[in-house]
């Protein structure tokens, strides 16, 4: 492999001017997310001066990202997920301005300050699953791994970045300024949200820009039963090995190896507690992941992307339980490095494989998953780790959930095949846009024989055998083991002829 291999893939910012917009679009709403949190943070304190209102922050944001964040996935498998985009970054737009306004005028409502944050969070997680359904949309399969690279490294830099600017805001301001500082970063984002192609979800007529009309011969019913999101969206996660597989490493990854709650008692036990530790714990976990995304290249252009999160997940594992025997603080952030750096090629490599493995009809609702995942294992392992912590000790907790989650994730490997075995689908040729703006991914071609191919449709997952002698005459067949998505339901056009709906 070549050394400039190594780095950071950048051919979908390069290729793709969709994907440059939803890169730039999701860049300044993460920005805007994290100056925010340091505001809301420094003004419940200022209006509370307590811990019970600081840590309520966490149940005004958590419940409705995990509500939300599934609505949300319904929502995405049901209309053209680019009008959902708009709609909920116009709606953080509103909310950025609304906790403005309540800064400016002196508000000391801290109920309202609350309500304002969780709308914010409902817009957040509305859009959340559509939002992480337009790679897959947008990029050859070959290039979605290094498109989710590209999201995490910007995320990872607005987490570092992010904190600091607000606190400076604030030191030469006021909370108002930061808030004025994320409308600027949220408007940015719902400016390019307009740029974005239409994206609507697969085998379902989404109403003012379907394929079909209302009068193609088909009965009310049926023209209804189109509008709606296919049955069993969720479902298809149990139904496909590597779905499932891949959740649940990074399920036992997070909530049985979760450190950050142990922190302060690592800190406090084992180097005097100085709070600027603190902060180098943190500093550690990020810096190891801005790292590994900066060399992500070698990673994205690895098709056995199921091997590759199944191994970095059970080094995140390994590094946490390394971390909680250290004894030199110089160890113990390597460890946590190494940690932040398997981390990230983990998300990579399953966001990756979760879009390309699910059928479009499906995806919005997929995706929902993994965001509440995401969201709840990581709260619920700091939960799990404070609590063995306070009847044992933290290096107790630490080390046991890390060796906990790499046997785990082990066992996964061991008993799912399909996802340790797993191949990222290649494509010669990149998507293209078809009339009105849609984004159509393109097929795969893969040799099954000589003289023989077949062609796969990444979103309708069709299989058409193509025999060298036969090309005009190819014979279309419906996959029907690979994705729910192509049990496909038959009716009549207005001419009388029989079209696949």
């Amino acid at each position: 492999m070549r050394r400039s291999a190594w780095f950071l893939d950048l051919r979908p910012l390069r290729d793709s001017q969709h994907f440059r917009d939803l890169w730039i679009g999701s860049a300044a709403s993460q920005l805007g997310g994290q100056v925010a949190t340091v505001a809301v943070l420094a003004q419940v304190w200022d209006l509370t001066g307590s811990p019970v209102g600081t840590g309520a922050i966490g149940l005004a944001t958590g419940l409705p990202m995990v509500l939300f964040g599934l609505v949300g996935g319904t929502l995405a498998d049901a209309v053209d997920r680019r009008a959902l985009v708009r709609a909920t970054t116009a709606g953080q737009l509103v909310t950025a301005a609304g906790l403005c306004a309540q800064a400016l005028t002196g508000s000391r409502n801290v109920p309202l300050l609350f309500a304002l944050v969780s709308l914010g969070a409902a817009c957040s997680a509305l859009g959340a699953p559509a939002r992480r359904t337009f790679p897959v949309r947008l990029l050859p399969a070959d290039q979605v791994a290094a498109g989710l690279a590209l999201t995490n490294v910007s995320f990872q830099a607005a987490m570092l970045a992010g904190p600091a600017m607000a606190g400076l805001i604030i030191a030469r301001w006021d909370v108002s300024a930061v808030y004025a500082a994320q409308a600027v970063a949220v408007g940015v984002s719902a400016l390019v949200a307009i740029r974005l192609p239409s994206v609507r979800p697969e085998g379902v007529e989404v109403s003012g820009g379907g394929r079909r009309s209302g009068h193609d011969g088909c009965g009310w019913a049926e023209r209804l039963r189109r509008q709606l999101p296919k049955r069993g969206g969720r479902g298809a996660i149990l139904r496909r090995p590597t779905l499932w597989g891949s959740m649940a490493t990074d399920l036992s990854a997070t909530l049985l190896a979760m450190p950050i709650a142990l922190f302060p008692l690592v800190n406090e036990a084992r180097f005097g507690g100085d709070p600027q530790n603190l902060g180098l714990f943190l500093s550690a976990v990020a810096a190891g992941g801005i790292t590994a995304g900066l060399l992500s290249g070698a990673v994205t252009r690895r098709r056995r992307g199921g091997l590759v999160q199944l191994t970095a997940a059970g080094a995140w594992g390994l590094a946490l339980a390394g971390f909680g025997l250290a004894e030199q603080l110089g160890t113990a952030l390597a460890c946590l490095a190494l940690a932040g750096a398997a981390d990230t090629v983990s998300v990579i490599t399953r966001g990756a494989l979760v879009q390309l493995e699910t059928a479009d009809a499906y995806r919005g609702r997929v995706s929902s998953v993994e965001h509440v995942i995401g969201v709840a294992g990581p709260e619920l392992g700091n939960f799990r780790g404070g609590l063995l912590a306070s009847a044992t000790s933290a290096s107790f907790a630490l080390v046991t959930g890390g060796l906990s989650a790499a046997l785990a994730i082990a066992a996964v490997a061991a008993t799912n095949s399909p996802l340790r075995t797993y191949r990222t689908p290649q494509t010669a040729t990149k998507p293209t846009e078809s009339r009105g703006g849609d984004a159509t991914p393109a097929a795969t071609i893969e040799r099954t024989g000589r003289n023989q191919w077949r062609q796969v449709d990444p979103v309708r997952r069709h299989a058409i055998t193509l025999t060298a002698p036969l090309v005009p005459n190819l014979e279309a067949s419906l996959n029907l083991s690979d994705s729910p998505s192509s049990r496909e339901g038959v009716c009549s056009d207005a001419d009388g002829r029989r079209g696949i709906t």
